[in-house]
């Protein structure tokens, strides 16, 4: 970990101008550039909107919000986490030169591209708070704790980053796993639907252990909810035994495969 964290220093520099380059790159060629990173998550929310509010009729009010409101909310974090697991995941296979030919080291690699899509994560997130004012709903105090919950996410999914891509530059048949399971993730994580109405206590409390959910869930409780993110400890420890489980995965995975991914590569 000292090993990770001394070439982020050392390499602050670099990972800055990847960042930007990144940015740029996944946009350059469209007529309107940067206009996507709005326009792509509106279209995805819109068309959740039109088919679960309107389509299949359920509730329009949510803890005393519009559905559409709590909907963004929820899904606002779930973009970031999505292109983490779809885009992210591909990173080293993606920028494969950056190992074979500049020789930058593996590890800054998920942590530039995760800074990217979170930068895009952070306009989005000021849209939705807009959203709320404009809407008539003031934020309260509950709000500040916002940063608190994108830090969580940006830290666990920058780390869960690196040992996903780490194992998907080895093995594409894991790629392909990690790609298959995202719509999973998304359907169980309670992003377009409330987790506390389920009814069965045992099935609630383990689809409650999932971070994806616990992150969904705080970032709603800045906005909607009202709740401080230690009211619900045992959601908080769960998150914080995963992040744990992921630091380790990840020290294994650097170890285990910086020497021979530039090869494979």
């Amino acid at each position: 970990m000292f090993e990770i964290i001394d070439e982020h220093i050392q390499n602050i520099s670099i990972i800055s101008t990847l960042t930007k380059t990144d940015l740029i790159r996944t946009y350059r060629g469209a007529i309107l550039s940067w206009a996507w990173a709005i326009i792509r998550p509106a279209f995805r929310i819109f068309i959740y909107y039109f088919m679960l509010a309107i389509g299949l009729k359920v509730s329009k009010d949510m803890f005393g919000y519009p559905y559409f409101l709590w909907l963004i909310s929820g899904m606002v974090p779930w973009f970031y986490i999505n292109d983490i697991l779809n885009q992210g995941s591909e990173s080293i296979r993606k920028y494969s030169y950056l190992v074979t030919k500049m020789k930058i080291p593996i590890c800054i690699i998920p942590t530039f591209t995760s800074i990217s899509r979170f930068i895009i994560h952070i306009i989005l997130m000021a849209i939705t708070i807009c959203l709320f004012i404009f809407s008539g709903y003031s934020l309260d105090m509950y709000i500040l704790q916002l940063p608190i919950y994108m830090l969580f996410m940006f830290l666990f999914f920058t780390i869960l980053n690196q040992v996903l891509s780490l194992l998907s530059a080895v093995s594409k048949d894991f790629l392909n796993i990690i790609k298959s399971s995202v719509f999973a993730i998304f359907a169980l994580s309670g992003v377009i639907w409330d987790i506390s109405s389920i009814h069965n206590p045992i099935l609630k409390f383990i689809l409650e252990l999932n971070p994806v959910t616990f992150l969904v869930n705080g970032y709603r409780n800045c906005f909607i909810k009202h709740v401080w993110f230690w009211e619900d400890s045992l959601s908080l420890i769960a998150f914080i035994v995963v992040f744990l489980i992921s630091c380790i995965l990840s020290v294994i995975c650097y170890k285990k495969f910086k020497k021979i991914i530039p090869d494979v590569l």
